[in-house]
């Protein structure tokens, strides 16, 4: 994992070791860098199971006991009388079964009895809820249910478990805190200090995606029926792909973010995660409220007009079996965009998928299914004779709005020079932002879609702003801001421990941004960009590959990012915030996987492209990405589900077993 460790300069590497935990100090905990298991056998998907007695640390055992087993005993916290009173998940299913047996009224509980794990940024207010952090508060479950939450809940669903994710953090490099030791890996993996690290069901030695990569482990294996997921920056299409099921999220507001911890602002929606997208889009149908509609007056994000939401159920826009065999070509006349700039190949890593989704889409979309293909442009992607070329691109558009909108994005530098210059302009004048606007000067080839979701946006701070908003909100007695969170908390790595200690002690007041272009601004011309490329070229849907690269094996290297290709895909819908939508699209056994070198002065290490072309010995899945327009998810669903109708490609782990019914 670690070569030339012998040369090695830098701190003490932080390696695995088991320590007592703050929340419970008779459990110990996973800490340091650790590595996966090949067939483990288990996937450690859910950190909190809703059974009585095991849900809460302050209120386990008999301080859970149900109310009708007599009073609590002796030393029980007195906010454990209050809690108990909530039936736990099999209680729940149970007194269902008993009022409605087998003819529930599915109009009003659509969800009936149906599992879902719930991520564990956001609350449920029956289950310990610390973000996945191991930190004592004074009452472990949250006094309220998240919005979601509590809408599934009116809906019959079962809330079973939280699942184990990428742990809230709240931490920053600046302050007088620094690492003692080096944890070398990113620490953005599905792992947490209080619930461990998951793995996908289809290969335990590797991740199962990034933060929501639980919730993804748990459906795939069988453990619950749906999962709520969380995206900032792909959190939901990564898992989807590393754990071979289907994802829906939304235009950024239909579904409410309230109590999501963190996950509070422009690029945070929570999603779904199902087998199916059919299944997802009846999850989203669920959430609708009776009386609001999709509007959650706790989420100022959710006030949306009403055109951006459906008259129908989304359930109505998916394409299945039936469909297709009374219309083989059912995407006659509907015209999909490929988009070129998140297929490109800078690395031997991402030739394989980059090559297998090219040709789904031409196999299954155009010849199969009928649909019209048309391709951007890229520099660093070859032209495909079969497919015609955008006419209006996504530079085009990129040189008409960037102009006017963000004059400011221009005056980034690289290596000390203008990132984007080009020759015979100085790009950061009135003059050239206006012939470029005109479409009379050149963009240069650095400004693409795959750039402007990888740099320069603004630095205003707030996560510290979120964080507390939500301790305020939640008040705990004991666990009331930020220090006294960090106080009472042990992290996995040191160096979420000093930057945890940094935000504590600076306290910065002062959260307005110092550099770089407003994130909800460039929201706004992000959406115009791909709306008027979508417009002029009449496109439907806009298509590419999920993941580029095969998923890697836990806390080892991940791919650099080249040519601003990310190993993780493109967050290019969270920027967006527009609906994307994820189906398994086969599978891939060619790997160069990513080694971790060290660096030239020898004190840290890196990661480095592998040069290695391994064949797997477990195929792992390949997924394709769906998404448009604000509002467009009736459009995304019929086409994502009519090639989900038309491969039928996920098959479950082989190790976890088929439900009765699946092949």
């Amino acid at each position: 994992m670690l070569p030339n460790l012998d040369q090695y300069l830098g701190p003490p590497i932080e390696f695995g070791r088991m320590e007592a935990s703050v929340t419970d100090p008779g459990a110990s905990q996973q800490m340091g860098i650790l590595t996966g298991i090949p067939d483990a056998g288990g996937v450690n998907a859910l950190e909190t199971l809703n059974i009585r007695g095991e849900r809460s640390v302050v209120c386990r055992g008999d301080f859970d006991k149900d109310p009708s087993m007599g009073p609590l005993p002796a030393g029980a916290p007195a906010v454990c009388e209050a809690f108990r009173r909530q039936p736990d998940a099999l209680e729940r299913a149970t007194m269902l079964d008993r009022t409605y047996g087998s003819h529930p009224d599915l109009e009003k509980m659509p969800m009936y009895c149906v599992t879902f794990s719930v991520k564990n940024w956001y609350d449920a207010k029956d289950m310990h809820s610390t973000g996945g952090n191991d930190v004592s508060f004074d009452m472990d479950a949250p006094p309220e249910d998240s919005t979601l939450v509590s809408e599934l809940r009116d809906k019959g669903a079962i809330i079973y478990a939280k699942s184990v994710a990428s742990q809230v953090t709240n931490s920053s490099g600046s302050g007088p805190a620094a690492p003692t030791q080096n944890f070398v890996p990113s620490t953005d993996n599905a792992r947490a200090t209080w619930g461990g690290t998951a793995c996908t069901p289809y290969d335990t030695e590797r991740s199962p995606g990034f933060s929501s990569g639980g919730a993804g482990a748990s459906v795939a294996a069988n453990l619950v029926t749906c999962a709520i997921c969380e995206t900032t920056g792909g959190s939901c299409r990564i898992p989807a792909n590393a754990n071979n099921v289907a994802s829906l999220v939304t235009t950024k507001g239909v579904i409410s973010s309230d109590r999501g911890w963190t996950a509070q602002h422009i690029n945070h929606r929570p999603g779904v995660l199902c087998r199916s997208l059919g299944d997802a889009a009846l999850v989203l149908d669920a959430l609708k409220d009776p009386r609001r509609g999709y509007f959650d007056p706790e989420d100022p994000f959710t006030a949306l007009p009403k055109a951006l939401i459906s008259d129908k159920p989304y359930a109505t826009y998916v394409v299945g079996d039936d469909d297709l065999r009374r219309k083989p070509e059912f995407l006659t006349g509907t015209r999909v965009g490929v988009v070129r700039e998140f297929m490109i190949k800078p690395n031997p890593n991402d030739v394989a998928i980059s090559d297998q989704i090219d040709q789904e889409i031409k196999d299954v979309l155009r010849d199969q299914l009928g649909a019209t293909l048309v391709e951007s442009v890229d520099p660093l992607y070859p032209d495909d004779p079969t497919i015609p070329n955008m006419a209006f691109t996504f530079q085009d558009a990129l040189s008409e709005v960037m102009g006017i909108n963000a004059p400011e994005y221009f005056s980034q530098t690289a290596a000390g020079a203008l990132e984007f210059a080009v020759p015979g302009y100085d790009v950061t004048t009135k003059d050239y932002l206006v012939k470029l606007s005109l479409l009379k000067a050149p963009l240069s080839d650095n400004l693409n879609l795959r750039r402007i979701t990888g740099g320069g946006l603004d630095n205003t701070v707030r996560t510290p702003f979120i964080m507390d908003r939500y301790l305020l909100q939640r008040g705990d007695s004991k666990i009331k801001d930020w220090a006294s969170f960090v106080a009472n908390a042990s992290f996995f790595a040191d160096s979420i421990r000093s930057g945890s200690q940094n935000v504590a002690t600076v306290n910065q007041q002062d959260i307005r941004p110092t550099q770089g272009t407003d994130r909800l601004k460039m929201h706004m011309i992000a959406r115009l960009v791909v709306t008027k490329v979508m417009l002029q070229n009449k496109l439907d849907v806009l298509v590419i590959p999920n993941i580029p690269v095969p998923v890697e094996k836990n806390e080892f290297a991940r791919d650099p990012v080249t040519k601003d290709m990310r190993p993780n895909g493109p967050s290019i819908t969270d920027l967006l915030g527009v609906p994307e939508m994820i189906v398994p699209a086969g599978y891939n056994q060619i790997v160069y996987d990513a080694q971790y070198a060290l660096s030239a002065d020898k004190k840290s290490y890196v990661s480095v492209p592998g040069t290695v072309r391994t064949l797997l010995p477990k195929a792992l899945a390949t997924s394709m990405m769906f998404w448009s327009v604000p509002g467009e998810e009736p459009a995304v669903l019929k086409v994502a589900t009519a090639y989900e109708a038309a491969t039928h490609h996920r098959v479950p782990p082989p190790g976890f077993g088929p439900l009765p019914g699946e092949p």
